[in-house]
């Protein structure tokens, strides 16, 4: 370890006077910094209540990309004035507590490293660090209640000391692919939440509820058997009957009822038209359930509210027998990859397609046939020179597909590749509508479709729900992540079944931050961009070039280029600017 590295690990150095920051003032990179450079500004000194951070290293992702281009309008920003009151880019952050506030001492200390938990919520509003707090493209400054006193805590997570800066940094999108795997969808009905069952005039099946149909306040029923006129009785929720309802009635039945709101779980029996089917799967509630009991198919697709899907974790359930409640619960809706199955990652070149593709990979007990579809024959090559040999290593087989250049359909190579079956699970990392329906043409009717991007609310997209209630299907979305998800990730580095660290593509400076954001407007890299704030004139240099450019950096480097901690340390030798 060398001894500039040593100092900067241990803080034994005198704070500069300038903290260098890029503060957004508006939408456009243009208003980002003061002319195309960050600005200096005091390192200030916390309060009682704060903590004062180094930022030891931030990750550039395309969230970064969308908050730079939408200025004060994005979402998270509530319209916000960023002229008058600026913001600050930066959610993939590891940093290190510098100075410790008189009423934090029990909890923290000078020297603690800590990631980021950015999905910060705030009496139910949401906060996040990068968005509406100033986030991480600075190179010290203050931390308090904005992010120690949440809903959920604080939003810190302490460091395994063995952690390397930039792998910590991408804890956060590591987090936000496990919680693609993990349950977020509600799975029972509501407690206290409003019902909807929709039957079909003529069916006298004997539906049954075998846990007990005790959660709702409020029951509606639209022209339900008699089996379930009696279970709604004995619920001991209000009861109200709409019957002789048409799909284009719907929409004033939610707003009578539910205020526009929706309905947090709908119940359809014996489904048959697809049409009605979409038209009520548009009253689901947030993370509302939608459960269909039948077991005829439907008359054609279905249009879900694909972007939905992925925000507001509305889940498709069903069954094809009679016992309603059959359809809940975990044990029968999976949220991870099939054991020794198939699964097709479409866009799976990008950086958070490769993290998805490496996870699979390396999963003890992940899918045997792995398809990763790109339409850069670059990024491709990336996939085969990064996962070719780690598929090799853990008896996994990979298959490359571009669909521009391959001569044949995606749905024909996917059929090819499984012998007519199709894939176990589909994971689609492109904001696409169309490729999401592509993606559920290719599965199981038993299989799996992960919407990891999103689209906006209210993109429609055709899909088979007739294989949710015949055969199972599962229809799963995330967005954001919790501090377990970084926690988790974690514990899986330590234990050595993955490696953040592969994901780092290019490294530079605070001053090439602006570079670094729009390498990933144009998708420049095959990977993770990640800047390193402390350290001043680093252009923004991928791995493959760190040979010409820092060439003791690059003899540090791994297999393959892949990023280590001992090419860290090297960096920071090398290029860190002790304070005198």
């Amino acid at each position: 370890m060398g001894e500039k590295y040593q100092a900067y690990r241990k803080l034994n150095y005198p704070l500069p006077a300038t903290s260098y920051a890029w503060n957004l003032y508006g939408a456009g990179l243009e208003n980002m910094g003061h002319n195309g450079l960050p600005e200096g500004f005091s390192v200030p000194e916390p309060g009682d209540d704060q903590l004062l951070v180094r930022i030891d290293s931030v990750g550039v992702c395309f969230s970064d990309v969308k908050i730079m281009k939408q200025g004060g309008s994005h979402p998270k920003l509530y319209n916000r004035n960023l002229a008058v009151d600026p913001t600050r880019l930066g959610h993939e952050v590891a940093l290190t507590v510098v100075k410790v506030g008189r009423n934090l001492q029990e909890q923290y200390h000078a020297g603690q490293r800590l990631a980021v938990q950015p999905d910060i919520y705030q009496q139910g509003k949401s906060t996040a660090y990068g968005y509406t707090i100033p986030g991480g493209l600075i190179q010290y400054h203050l931390i308090g209640a904005e992010v120690l006193e949440t809903d959920a805590g604080a939003c810190l997570l302490p460091l395994d000391e063995e952690m390397g800066y930039a792998e910590s940094s991408l804890l956060e999108p590591w987090g936000c692919v496990v919680a693609a795997y993990t349950q977020r969808r509600r799975l029972e009905p509501k407690k206290g939440g409003l019902m909807w069952i929709l039957g079909q005039p003529g069916d006298q099946t004997a539906y049954t509820f075998s846990t007990g149909l005790e959660a709702p306040s409020l029951i509606v029923l639209s022209d339900a058997p008699q089996a379930v006129e009696e279970l709604a009785s004995l619920s001991g929720a209000q009861v109200v009957v709409r019957n002789g309802m048409k799909p284009e009635d719907y929409g004033a039945l939610s707003q009578d009822l539910t205020a526009g709101k929706g309905f947090d779980d709908v119940i359809v029996l014996a489904p048959r038209s697809a049409g009605a089917v979409s038209q009520a799967a548009r009253l689901i509630a947030r993370r509302g359930t939608f459960n269909m009991v039948g077991s005829q198919p439907l008359d054609g697709l279905v249009q879900v509210d694909l972007g939905r899907l992925h925000y507001d974790y509305i889940a498709f359930l069903g069954t094809n027998g009679s016992d309603i409640a059959a359809a809940y619960g975990e044990k029968r809706n999976r949220c991870e990859l099939r054991p020794g199955g198939v699964t097709v990652f479409i866009g799976a070149g990008g950086p958070m397609g490769q993290m998805h593709v490496q996870r699979a990979l390396e999963l003890p007990a992940g899918p045997n046939l792995v398809i990763a579809t790109e339409i850069s024959d670059e990024r491709l090559q990336t996939l085969r020179d990064m996962f070719g040999p780690l598929a090799e290593k853990n008896g996994r087989k990979l298959l490359i597909f571009n669909p521009n250049t391959s001569g044949m359909a995606f749905y024909d190579f996917v059929m090819q590749a499984t012998g007519g079956q199709g894939a176990d699970d589909v994971v689609v990392s492109v904001p696409v509508a169309k490729l999401m329906e592509e993606g559920d043409a290719v599965m199981k009717p038993d299989g799996m479709l992960v919407l990891f991007a999103g689209v906006p609310n209210g993109t429609l997209g055709a899909v088979n729900l007739s294989n949710v209630y015949l055969s199972n299907a599962q229809y799963t979305g995330t967005s954001g992540l919790t501090i377990h998800d970084q926690a988790s990730v974690m514990e899986r580095r330590k234990a050595g079944t993955l490696s953040p660290g592969r994901s780092v593509a290019a490294i530079c400076g605070i001053e090439a931050a602006g570079d670094a954001i729009e390498s990933v407007v144009e998708g420049k890299y095959p990977g993770k961009v990640v800047i390193f704030p402390q350290i001043h004139n680093l252009p923004l240099t991928g791995l493959k070039e760190l040979g010409a450019r820092l060439p003791a950096v690059a003899g540090k480097l791994g297999q393959d280029y892949l990023w280590t901690n001992e090419a860290e340390e090297t960096l920071i030798d090398l290029l860190w600017e002790k304070p005198d």
